[in-house]
């Protein structure tokens, strides 16, 4: 262990003792008034605990809050930057407590960063060296090599560790540690470890990295994996949840306490998860910070020369009071009034809509042109903006912003196995950054346009590394996730969507729910089974698709007078709806509309008119979000010869300008 890392550890407990309760004063002096008036501090500033009066021997204690999670796990992490080399050495001490009723023998380490060891990992082989399009420059590789590991006891369990592949049985793959313990942890019983380590960065490409003199610390030390008892997301036998790190996947972590120490070269300012205890403390060359947070299932960073800072305290109706820390690139500095707006509209609705934010700080960082690999990304109470490579940005800028800020809310605080069930945190955000981008900047989701997209639906609930690749991944885990919940609220109505999505997160946050529990929570809130639906588009992988398969129009004597009898058969080929509206057009101007309850395979019209049938639309005004097959949907019949033309969603607007109504 390097000395001087390990000096900062000492003496851990006392410390985390006072720090603790330095937190509990410092929440409770945040909550307790709004602020009144904006100013902008251009230097990060740590929140230091005020002055106590001494309490009365006739007064009540003082209550500590309860804590929001479990807090499983607890991390004092002391980490260092050499900057040159793009290194990270760190120690840590971790204490994780068994929530279980059996006794554990071994623990499980993700070592995330050696995911860009070798082009041998999984991450690289199902990924092919991409993320988002982005490609791992040559020569960049990344990595982390664990020095030391011990009990507080001294015993030394180096020779007991080894690497394993669970997923997919490659060797090369390092990314998943066992550790076996030399004594066993008792159910609620604790286990201390202390662990020394480095890091390699790689290029920032996947989450984490450098871009030049930048540094994103994205799962950047070794983070323990989850104990699941028994009943947690329907599990039935207790065990730990392994997985390697995927070309698709993304994280699942227990919630717990962080208290870790940052040191950077001294002209550096550094973003993380929580807030700074002390004002950075400087020495030869360096600089110290100090940063604490609780009820997070995870601790990410970022440092830069370069960062144009801004802080401002924020606080709304649902929102007592907080400190929106933004960590700009140089580029983008003249833009920092739209990145401080973004976030408090997105703050303040998700509040509003779900709950409180509990946290009394929110840092954006913006990374350096070229660093998108770094960009896009969220971690507890610090998200990351795109790369500032375009000196105007459309609304992208705000966009990216308002869905990261949503993670903090599905990820952040519901926090479902992203491993597993990545619709839970991605459709869910996806879903509320439409409803406020639509709210406060009036932009309206292409839906039609955006169910198309959907070529290869998939099963939502599945591991992600079981999609075929990237791009079905995010198609469906990310838009028809989305169009899933619209699809719900089409048939709940808006007021009880919104209720549906309230009790689901004050019912799980903190707690990793499954979609059984979501689905639970729809049939609670409206009162009906939702079955069908789930199966079909949750558990299933369909999508919605009629077609209008034929029309037979033929002349006829109807009550003593010439009529047309106009026979129309529509199918289904995928997924059903609850209600398929259905537009009849007739040759001399007049029309019909039905509803099919559309759960039939077949289904045939018989129309007897004056005059013959001109077309059929099935579903004119795109009221059916999950069809996703629109040229289908439409036949114009001539009735010279019975010629029958079909038209591709293009030409939906044809008939929208018939119906005098436009769609999008």
């Amino acid at each position: 262990m390097n000395r001087k890392l390990k000096n900062l550890l000492e003496p851990r407990h006392m410390a985390f003792a006072l720090l603790c309760i330095t937190a509990v004063v410092v929440s409770l002096s945040l909550y307790s008034s709004s602020p009144q008036v904006e100013t902008y501090i251009s230097e990060p500033s740590a929140i230091t605990a005020p002055q106590q009066s001494p309490n009365p021997a006739n007064s009540p204690p003082k209550q500590v809050p309860f804590p929001l999670s479990q807090r499983l796990v607890e991390y004092h992490i002391q980490v260092a930057l050499n900057a040159k080399d793009k290194q990270l050495q760190g120690a840590q001490t971790l204490t994780w407590t068994n929530p279980g009723k059996k006794p554990v023998t071994e623990l499980y380490f993700h070592l995330y960063p050696n995911a860009f060891q070798s082009m041998k990992s999984t991450f690289v082989g199902e990924s092919g060296g991409k993320l988002r399009g982005k490609p791992m420059p040559p020569n960049t590789f990344g990595s982390m090599q664990v020095h030391s590991i011990q009990t507080i006891q001294g015993d030394d369990l180096l020779p007991r560790m080894r690497f394993v592949q669970p997923d997919d049985g490659n060797k090369n793959d390092q990314t998943l540690l066992l550790v076996k313990l030399n004594q066993p942890v008792p159910p609620h019983g604790k286990v201390t470890l202390e662990m020394s380590f480095t890091v390699k960065l790689p290029f920032a490409f996947a989450r984490m990295g450098y871009v030049d003199d930048f540094v994103m610390a994205g799962q950047w030390f070794p983070k323990l994996a989850v104990y699941e008892p028994a009943g947690i997301r329907g599990v039935k036998k207790e065990a730990w949840n392994l997985h390697q790190y995927h070309g698709n996947s993304e994280f699942y972590a227990d919630f717990g306490i962080y208290n870790v120490q940052i040191q950077v070269p001294s002209d550096y300012i550094v973003a993380a998860t929580g807030f700074p205890t002390t004002q950075p403390t400087e020495r030869n060359g360096t600089k110290t910070y100090h940063f604490y947070a609780d009820d997070v299932h995870d601790f990410a960073w970022a440092a830069s020369p370069h960062f144009v800072y801004t802080e401002v305290p924020f606080s709304s109706k649902n929102i007592p009071g907080m400190k929106i820390k933004l960590y700009l690139d140089p580029r983008h500095e003249h833009l920092r009034n739209r990145y401080l707006y973004a976030a408090k509209k997105a703050l303040a609705r998700y509040s509003e809509w779900y709950g409180v934010y509990p946290y009394s700080t929110l840092s954006i960082v913006i990374p350096p042109d070229g660093g998108n690999g770094a960009g896009g990304m969220e971690y507890p109470t610090l998200v990351t903006g795109w790369a500032a490579a375009v000196k105007h940005p459309d609304e992208a800028l705000e966009r990216v912003i308002v869905h990261e800020i949503g993670h903090q809310f599905w990820y952040g605080m519901v926090a479902s196995n992203e491993f597993e069930e990545a619709w839970l945190d991605e459709g869910l955000t996806s879903y509320a950054e439409d409803k406020v981008m639509e709210s406060e900047y009036g932009i309206r989701a292409n839906l039609p346009l955006e169910s198309s997209y959907i070529t290869s639906p998939a099963p939502l609930k599945q591991f992600s590394w079981n999609y075929d690749d990237y791009s079905q991944y995010s198609e469906n885990v990310y838009t028809r996730a989305k169009l899933v919940l619209l699809g719900i609220e089409k048939q709940a109505g808006p007021d009880q969507m919104k209720r549906i999505l309230k009790t689901y997160f004050q019912r799980y946050k903190f707690k990793h729910p499954d979609s059984h529990d979501f689905q639970q929570v729809v049939e609670e809130v409206t009162k009906k089974p939702w079955d069908d639906y789930f199966n079909q588009f949750v558990y299933g992988g369909l999508m919605v698709d009629y077609s209008v398969e034929g029309i037979r129009t033929k002349a006829i004597q109807h009550k003593g007078a010439k009529a047309f009898e106009n026979k129309v058969t529509v199918r289904t080929h995928g997924g059903y709806a609850s209600e398929v509206p259905i537009l009849f057009h007739f040759t001399d101007g007049s029309s019909v509309r039905k509803k099919w309850k559309g759960n039939d395979p077949l289904i045939q019209y018989t129309l007897i008119h004056k005059s013959p049938l001109d077309w059929v639309a099935i579903d004119p005004q795109h009221s059916l979000i999950l069809e996703n097959k629109h040229n289908n949907n439409f036949i114009r019949t001539q009735v010279a010869d019975t010629l029958k033309i079909r038209w591709n969603l293009g030409a939906v607007k044809f008939i929208e300008a018939l119906l005098g109504w436009v769609a999008w």
